[in-house]
């Protein structure tokens, strides 16, 4: 063999000779590696089975809270339903309430009014009476028998005779409603206006405005109005239209119906609901400062009435508004 190739062989070797340690610290290095790699690679699975674990928990809290968030949302929901329906309830007897007491004092009206002409009439009977026993007692038959000496009775005074010229008739300027004798004449019978008695006036107007018949029911409210001006039932007839005007929305003008109940009629029974209803005019004008005002001078003149109940309660809408 040459020399020439001996030279690469020996070469070789040596390098395999020279690179053997090191090849096997190398190949204990990378066992290492690889033992730790397994050992990270572990470590993460263990760590994604903890993760998937706590995922599944929190799944299930999760669904748990929505469940109980649902169910929560029905029982507030129903319990919104049936508060709702309270207030409703609430309002409709408190309104039907308000329309009976309403419908009862129109009959104490209508009762008051029955009583004041009956007791003109009796009144009216009692000096026609008194006249004609004052008549009666003035007749010649009853009159004392000549020079009996008797004194004329102290219950029958005598009274002066009618005046009269040479003819026997009464001078001019006499009343006619005294006797050739002095004595009065029964009270005469006023003289009929051609109105029916205010009391069927109104409740001719209230039964057409019961029905509806809002137009009919504002000309014969006018009618009774126009003939019975200072009557209470008068201001019940400004009160109603009043109704009919804050019902079709014409709040200005159910506002002047309601002062007029207000400022004319201060006895009228219909003096809180007119309080209580002008304000609802003024808070629907938006004028929510002078509505609350008209509510409190409502519950302060009338504290106990049911329309001051109504008016707190407005007044707390009215703030949350």
């Amino acid at each position: 063999m040459s020399r020439t190739r001996l030279i690469p062989i020996t070469l070789a070797a040596f390098l395999l000779v020279g690179f053997a340690p090191r090849a096997h610290a190398v190949s204990k290095d990378m066992i290492q590696l690889q033992t730790q790699v397994q050992q990270l690679q572990d470590a993460v699975a263990r760590l994604q089975q903890s993760n998937d674990e706590s995922m599944g928990v929190l799944k299930d809290l999760v669904q748990q809270t929505a469940d109980s968030v649902n169910k929560m949302s029905v029982t507030v929901n129903g319990l919104q339903l049936k508060m709702q329906n309270l207030q409703d309830a609430s309002g409709q007897k408190s309104d039907q309430l308000s329309g009976q007491v309403q419908s009862l004092n129109d009959s104490l009206d209508e009762l008051k009014a029955r009583l004041d002409r009956i007791e003109k009439a009796v009144n009216n009977v009692q000096a026609s009476q008194q006249s004609t026993n004052a008549m009666l007692g003035n007749l010649p038959g009853n009159a004392p028998p000549a020079g009996s000496g008797a004194a004329p009775s102290a219950a029958a005074p005598l009274t002066p005779a009618t005046p009269t010229d040479s003819s026997g008739k009464p001078l001019p300027g006499t009343p006619l409603s005294t006797l050739a004798n002095g004595t009065p004449e029964p009270t005469a019978t006023p003289v009929d206006t051609g109105n029916p008695p205010s009391s069927e006036m109104y409740r001719t107007a209230y039964n057409d405005y019961m029905s509806g018949k809002n137009s009919l029911a504002i000309s014969e409210f006018q009618e009774l109005i126009k003939a019975y001006p200072d009557d209470n039932l008068a201001g019940n007839g400004y009160y109603y239209i009043g109704e009919i005007d804050l019902r079709a929305g014409k709040y200005s003008t159910a506002i002047k119906d309601y002062d007029q109940v207000l400022e004319r009629y201060p006895d009228n029974s219909k003096i809180p609901a007119a309080h209580l209803h002008k304000g609802d005019a003024l808070i629907a004008l938006h004028q929510t400062e002078a509505g609350i005002r008209e509510y409190r001078a409502l519950i302060q003149r009338y504290p106990n009435s049911p329309e001051a109940a109504q008016a707190r309660a407005k007044i707390s809408l009215a703030a949350h508004r």
